[in-house]
């Protein structure tokens, strides 16, 4: 297995092309709020499936390494995600992935936000989340190698935050699954399917590691 592993997810919203709102919802209004949407199925739950759907069988077509898809918390948004891949094709794919969504969307009739915070008040924003290992990570120890790795992080917090792009301090508000954009925070988590925002340590259960760095745009 390689040296340093990678998985992308990367959040984004579906709009309506003429109002620049979610697809959806009702024109000048809100739906229900936020609960059911999450993995959600069914027509009051999961609207642009077909898009979703259609650009999951193009990334496969194209060759590229995407690992599964979801809805959101908020709806209208949905997720997909690249890897695991080898060191730097996993952003190369990411682009791609990202590029086709573009097309499948423009044929659609509809609109690709990756805005961070498409809409304000108590709904959630969008992300792209990266997942790493080493080899080291991954073995006998891996746990104090992450530590040294999230230390270094924490150093330099505001530089890595200064280089995830515009708009993350309307979506890193310390609600909404996030962590304030002001503060370095990590967690060990011991199961998967947990969401946090920042750092956080997952763990199986054969007690190998890998780092989630959730702050990324």
């Amino acid at each position: 297995m390689s040296a340093n592993l990678y998985g992308i997810e990367q959040e984004y919203t579906l709009l309506q092309k003429q109002v620049k709102w979610p697809i959806g919802w009702p024109l000048n209004g809100y739906p229900g709020p936020q609960g059911p949407y999450y993995c959600g199925t069914g027509a009051d739950k999961a609207w642009g499936r077909d898009i979703v759907n259609a650009h999951y069988k193009a990334c496969l077509y194209a060759g590229i390494q995407i690992g599964g898809i979801n809805g959101e918390v908020m709806p209208g948004q949905w997720e997909f995600q690249v890897g695991p891949s080898v060191g730097i094709a996993a952003g190369d794919q990411l682009w791609a992935a990202r590029y086709i969504l573009e097309r499948i969307t423009e044929i659609a009739g509809v609109v690709l936000s990756l805005d961070p915070k498409p809409i304000e008040g108590d709904w959630n924003g969008a992300g792209c989340h990266t997942n790493y290992s080493t080899k080291t990570m991954r073995e006998e120890g891996g746990y104090a190698e992450i530590k040294k790795a999230i230390e270094k992080l924490g150093l330099r917090h505001k530089e890595h935050i200064a280089a995830y792009g515009e708009g993350n301090e309307r979506r890193l508000t310390g609600k909404h699954e996030t962590a304030s954009i002001n503060n370095f925070s990590w967690v060990l988590l011991s199961c998967s399917g947990c969401d946090v925002d920042d750092v956080s340590v997952e763990m199986d259960r054969q007690s190998r590691f890998n780092l989630s760095d959730r702050e990324l745009f």
